[in-house]
């Protein structure tokens, strides 16, 4: 703390004023952005592992990893895409794995021509199919990049490049600056490279344990303000107990544009397939069905039975765009009745404990070749599953929304709510308190009529 002694005027004012300045800019500088920080994923993050395997004459071969530690959020397609920065001018002479999406100009190369000549290439991955003589191992899946919960083997992806006109040796290599990770648009900060130890391998018989020249690694992280501007999803809430449906709230992820031709489309629109079919139709902006929420992705939350020691839910996910079928799709529910989860029907699920002894998030995906696709929005564009909770007599309860989630995420991304007191009420309680207050307010207005008469 600073005090500020107004009677000894001068030199301490200023002094005070300069410790102040100094503790606040000391105090900027300590703290970190938490825009990317996720509380149910709190270590996730997509991890690039640069490995230099060999040197050459003018540089050397490197094997470059990424690694997607994130639980739940993944990469679809159309795939991920990383730059960087040269510190030098180096080139990259040849490439497994993975292609630059631009050559560059190399027309200062008189014999072979490397594979690109630009100060910030721009790298992805090749597609499934490609022949084994261009492939290395984690490779070639089109840019896809799934969760660490959901598909830990499918959760890594590889390409080899050789690198010219650069440093051959620990002292003289330098490491790339400015990484950018986009999947397939922006939302992921990448932070500066680090050399760490060296990464070490053991061959498959397990006898031999070989390790890289050099390695530096690359951490980045993923923020939903980053990614888009507005939400992609909401969420509805219905129950057995009240007929009241709460909708998604109006305008979450966008508003009807009645002026602006193909804003949205009508579910009953003629020739519905010519005009999804159109002009943009290998753009991947939503082209959503005319809703009120106008969000690509509703998920709704019923609270469909209640039995002696159970009470059951029905969960539907519902895909509103046109353009996108969700493969390797997922969603993580918080509810604190998930420590007692009995029975998932169709979904498979784990829990999800960032917090050690604290189980109340879960994440549900679909079973393979049977619901782990959700197809655009049409007849087909939904996935549903029933959950069937034990009751805790200690915490159960039906009132003020106790039985509804407290957040949920589809695809990593947060869903917009609706606001709490628009959740479904017990009626019977309400009318009961609604039914004493009146009837109590009758009594006393009858007490004072009969006293007035009888005065």
């Amino acid at each position: 703390m600073v005090f500020c002694f107004s009677p000894i005027s001068g030199s301490i004012s200023s002094f005070c004023g300069c410790t102040i300045l100094l503790l606040f800019l000391l105090s900027s500088s300590c703290f970190t952005s938490t825009e990317a920080y996720d509380a149910l994923d709190p270590n996730g993050n997509i991890t690039i592992k640069w490995d230099i395997m060999s040197w050459t004459p003018d540089g050397y071969v490197a094997v470059v990893t990424m690694y997607n530690f994130q639980q739940y959020r993944h990469i679809q397609s159309p795939g991920w895409s990383l730059q960087w920065t040269w510190a030098k001018k180096e080139v990259i002479w040849s490439m497994m794995g993975g292609q630059t999406t631009e050559q560059g100009d190399c027309s200062r190369f008189k014999g072979s021509v490397p594979h690109c000549c630009k100060k910030d290439p721009t790298i992805v991955d090749l597609m499934p199919g490609t022949p084994y003589n261009q492939q290395i191992a984690n490779c070639c899946k089109g840019g896809v990049l799934n969760s660490w919960v959901q598909d830990p083997a499918n959760a890594a992806s590889s390409f080899q490049v050789s690198v010219g006109s650069a440093g051959t040796s620990n002292k003289t290599v330098r490491v790339p600056k400015n990484f950018t990770l986009k999947a397939p648009g922006p939302g992921y900060t990448c932070g500066p490279a680090k050399v760490v130890k060296s990464s070490r391998f053991v061959t498959q018989d397990g006898r031999r344990v070989t390790q890289a020249l050099m390695t530096w690694n690359v951490t980045c992280t993923y923020s939903q303000f980053l990614s888009q501007r507005t939400p992609t999803c909401c969420v509805s809430l219905s129950s057995f107990y009240n007929e009241t449906i709460v909708p998604c709230p109006t305008c979450t992820c966008g508003c009807q544009n009645n002026t602006l031709p193909g804003s949205c489309v009508d579910e009953d629109t003629p020739h519905l397939a010519s005009v999804v079919s159109g002009s943009g139709k290998n753009s991947y902006t939503p082209l959503v069905q005319c809703t009120k929420h106008m969000c690509p992705i509703r998920v709704h939350w019923h609270v469909k039975l209640s039995y002696k020691e159970y009470w059951r839910v029905k969960v539907t996910i519902t895909n509103f765009n046109y353009r996108m079928n969700y493969t390797q799709w997922n969603l993580v529910v918080q509810h604190p009745n998930f420590d007692n989860v009995t029975q998932i029907f169709s979904f498979n699920y784990k829990p999800l404990t960032p917090y050690g002894s604290i189980n109340d998030t879960a994440m549900l995906w679909g079973l393979k070749y049977y619901n782990d696709l959700l197809m655009q929005a049409g007849p087909l564009g939904n996935v549903q599953s029933e959950l069937l909770f034990q009751k805790d007599k200690s915490t159960f309860t039906f009132e003020k929304g106790w039985a509804f989630p407290r957040r949920i995420y589809f695809n990593g991304d947060n869903c917009v709510m609706p606001p709490p007191d628009s959740y479904p009420w017990l009626p019977n309680t309400t009318s009961r308190t609604s039914t004493s207050l009146l009837t109590l307010m009758m009594v006393l207005l009858s007490a004072l009529l009969l006293l007035n008469a009888h005065v």
